[in-house]
């Protein structure tokens, strides 16, 4: 069987999580003797990731244009994976026609709605709240889920959310979190140690709003507060794609370094000993997290940065949204090597019992068999995904051919 990945944009698993989960996603078919085929429209960078070379064909697509119908057609594969609702919003149509035996999922990556909600409360200094969910990115998104056989959730939250407030039926929908190796002892030993390592780090990509919301909050907010206790540690910002406003926070005079792209994370993330976070907004998971829990590094972040990553297990850290409180809790946990090693242990804990490739894998397979040997009562039971396909996207469809009749 072939399954179809229409990507957002060509992975790029060192730049962000999203990438990453791509690379899970790929994997995870792969384990259910799938051939693996990757198409995008968007243009590759340097730092894309070779696909090839992990026996995956790839396929440059165009937007608006028949040329896709007759690519899917002759592919014909048994499943499409859309990699966020936009891709799904321009392909979805074409796809529906070209191959209606498909199960079509959608890989939300997490939800924009809720993200851009809490930005918007953020803007307007105010507690986010249920009414910043009522933006045109949520009903765009949760429409897409409907649309599609099935809807991929990294988050907890986020499945309870889809649920109760949005009322998205729990078959259209399932929970995969993020899903790599077991922490073993092997790897726990070659962990540098608490004396081996220094200094603060934060990473994301800058082209991520939330990212560079929680940079601006540590130069302004909380490194001061840190450097004071700390005068000899320095504050570590790595992230891909930074822009002027980015890199005029470098401050070598207060050791706050802007240093973009890191070749590897894994690499300066155990280089560290205390992983920083205080994101505003956001959603999903966050990978700069799993990837501090898998270097043994441990971190301090918002509620905005645990949700969906601990669970009832405790952090491997501490949370909290006041910035004396952060200061002083990073502070602690670099300074107390017995809080450091409780916090490090913490995080062995959180990937063994929650994030492990060979506990989800399984389900996922099993989900997806369940899906194709009742796709088409499945489908008979999605009255609202039927409605929308029958009218919204619509839209969609005849724009698209309007956009290539006039590039014709």
């Amino acid at each position: 069987m072939k399954a179809l990945i229409i990507g957002n944009v060509w992975p790029e698993p060192v730049s962000s999580a999203a990438g990453a989960r791509i690379l899970q996603l790929l994997e995870a078919l792969k384990k259910q003797n799938f051939e693996i085929h990757f198409a995008c429209a968007a243009g590759k960078t340097a730092y894309a990731e070779n696909l090839e070379e992990q026996q995956v064909f790839t396929q440059e697509i165009q937007l608006n244009d028949t040329s896709f119908d007759t690519y899917i057609k002759e592919l014909d594969p048994a499943l499409v994976l859309f990699d966020k609702f936009v891709v799904e919003e321009q392909f979805g149509w074409r796809v529906k026609e070209q191959c209606p035996q498909a199960i079509r999922v959608l890989e939300t990556i997490d939800l924009h709605g809720l993200r851009k909600g809490r930005e918007a409360a953020l803007k307007a200094r105010e507690i986010f709240s249920e009414q910043f969910l009522d933006n045109d990115f949520a009903k765009r998104e949760v429409a897409s889920i409907y649309r599609c056989d099935l809807s991929l959730v990294i988050s907890e939250i986020e499945m309870q959310l889809l649920q109760s407030y949005f009322k998205v039926p729990g078959q259209q929908i399932f929970y995969l979190p993020f899903m790599v190796e077991q922490v073993s002892d092997t790897t726990i030993n070659s962990w540098k140690t608490y004396e081996n390592r220094a200094h603060f780090v934060t990473i994301g990509n800058f082209r991520h709003e939330p990212n560079w919301l929680s940079v601006r909050q540590l130069k302004t907010e909380i490194w001061p507060l840190i450097k004071q206790q700390l005068p000899d540690a320095q504050m570590r910002v790595y992230g891909s794609y930074p822009a002027e406003k980015h890199t005029q926070l470098h401050n070598p005079k207060e050791n706050f370094y802007v240093l973009g792209r890191a070749e590897s994370a894994f690499e300066v993330i155990e280089s560290a000993r205390v992983l920083v976070a205080p994101l505003l907004t956001g959603a999903g998971l966050k990978g700069k997290l799993l990837e501090a829990m898998q270097c043994g590094t441990p971190a301090v972040t918002s509620t905005v940065g645990a949700e969906g990553m601990h669970g009832d297990l405790p952090f491997n850290g501490c949370i909290t949204d006041d910035s004396n409180l952060f200061a002083q809790a990073a502070i602690e946990l670099y300074v107390n090597k017995d809080k450091w090693q409780q916090a490090q242990s913490n995080g062995i804990e959180i990937i063994n019992t929650r994030f492990l490739a060979s506990s989800w894998q399984p389900q996922f397979a099993e989900r997806l068999n369940e899906l194709k040997l009742n796709l088409e009562h499945h489908r008979q039971a999605n009255f609202t995904g039927s409605m929308l396909w029958h009218q919204s996207l619509q839209a969609s469809k005849f724009m698209s051919k309007w956009i290539e009749e006039k590039n014709r």
